[in-house]
């Protein structure tokens, strides 16, 4: 007898089982493993190819390795440094929206690409630093790959398809070769001049010092690791920011006395300047805001893991091969989990930290959990901060009549139509 019959159910993904996990311990059984039962399901080679074999998706000794390697760029005495490239890149943008606006006056903006802009400048600014002009052409050739990747999220993979020279793999393989190529030259640059200049004190420079020859041994990771962990951070760094961003300043704008709320601690805590780090730590209430989004608009919507042999999960027995689903946007809205008001916007509930705000401690999935939560989660958290921190100080905003709430799931959660925002200057 099944003990979880409506949280865990198989449903068919064309010729392939998968089992649905929507149960919160059955979750923290999968997602804490260190034994490499549940591995990483790579389903459509174009996503594959998108993000590159990096972090994200290698398993077992290759994971460690890279982990090794990417994990001390983003230690927080780093990521502080890295907040005033993220206010400055912010301030880049308020700039251009101020020189629209007529002072005092209001003026309507689409923020979701706006965010999209920002976030691939914070990236290509802090993975690139010194070669941020040719991150910036990686960042439009990935952009590319993005939206034809996306093309084929719902097809059912026939594996002989991916090698046909159709138009769309025409397309795909023209444009990866030009990510790989731009990246190579990239880095090229970089080993060149590495006696005069180092190796930078980007993203980039990090992981090719720790895989340097000088360290006397054979470097940790080969040329095209390194190429696929670029990727990685391109699209992993800036798409779920960008959303977090989006879904952030949709649910200010519906709940203006939170905005209030947040202007003022903003105000308390920064004053009108360029937020630093540890400003930004004693954002108590900007934290929650954020959280509660992550909650209810969380970018990652599912997340999938096979077994790696036959085993059992929950008392069902599962084959090896078989995808388990994880769909967090139903975990994050369960009631039982998180209490009847599961469905309403309560940033209090996060009062207490993350671990007590729902009835059990791994309730929030929105940068997963266990060892292979998301390395990049206090980068992203940061960013957020900083950002929204400096838009309640220069802007009061509201939602356009012209919204349509229309989220949609295409690797990422976004808004169909897009933010349409009208934002008024606070500065008289």
């Amino acid at each position: 007898m099944d003990p979880h019959p409506r949280r865990m159910f198989l449903y068919w993904f064309g010729a392939r089982p998968t089992l649905c996990v929507a149960d919160v311990n059955m979750v923290k059984q999968v997602l804490s493993d260190r034994s490499g039962m549940y591995p990483k399901n790579i389903g459509n080679p174009h996503i594959a190819r998108l993000l590159g074999k990096g972090l994200v998706l290698t398993d077992g000794e290759d994971w460690k390795r890279h982990r090794k390697v990417v994990h001390p760029a983003f230690n927080m005495d780093k990521l502080k440094m890295m907040t005033v490239t993220m206010s400055d890149c912010a301030g880049s943008m308020m700039s251009e929206w101020k020189a629209k606006m007529e002072k005092g006056g209001d003026m309507e903006i689409e923020l979701s690409s706006q965010f999209e802009e920002l976030t691939a400048d914070v990236i290509s600014h802090t993975a690139f630093g010194s070669s941020y002009e040719q991150g910036k052409k990686v960042f439009l050739a990935q952009r590319e790959l993005q939206f034809l990747a996306y093309s084929t999220v719902f097809n059912v993979q026939i594996p002989a398809l991916r090698y046909l020279p159709t138009e769309k793999n025409l397309k795909i393989w023209k444009l990866d070769k030009d990510v790989r190529s731009m990246l190579m030259n990239i880095i090229k640059t970089r080993l060149e001049n590495k006696d005069t200049m180092g190796y930078g004190n980007d993203l980039l420079g990090l992981m090719l010092e720790a895989c340097a020859p000088e360290h006397g041994q054979n470097p940790i990771l080969s040329m095209d690791e390194i190429i696929d962990e670029c990727k990685t951070f391109f699209f992993a760094g800036h798409d779920t920011s960008s959303h977090l961003l989006t879904w952030t300043m949709f649910l200010l704008s519906t709940h203006p006395e939170w905005q209030e709320k947040l202007r003022e601690e903003v105000l308390r805590e920064c004053g009108n300047g360029a937020p630093t780090g540890d400003m930004l730590n004693k954002l108590q209430l900007v934290n929650m805001f954020l959280l509660e989004t992550l909650r209810l608009y969380g970018p990652v919507a599912v997340i999938q893991r096979k077994a790696g042999s036959d085993l059992e999960v929950g008392g069902i027995k599962v084959p090896e091969g078989t995808v388990l689903t994880i769909p967090i946007a139903t975990i994050h809205r369960d009631k039982e989990v998180w209490g009847e008001d599961a469905n309403e916007f309560k940033p209090m509930r996060f009062e207490n930290g993350v671990t007590r705000a729902g009835k059990h401690p791994n309730a929030l999935l929105s940068f997963s959990s266990g060892p292979r939560s998301c390395i990049g989660q206090n980068f992203a958290m940061i960013e957020a901060k900083a950002v929204i921190a400096m838009i309640l100080q220069r802007f009061s905003f509201s939602l356009s009549p012209k919204y349509v709430h229309a989220p949609m799931d295409v690797i990422t959660v976004r808004p169909k139509f897009g933010l349409p925002m009208v934002l008024k200057s606070l500065e008289m």
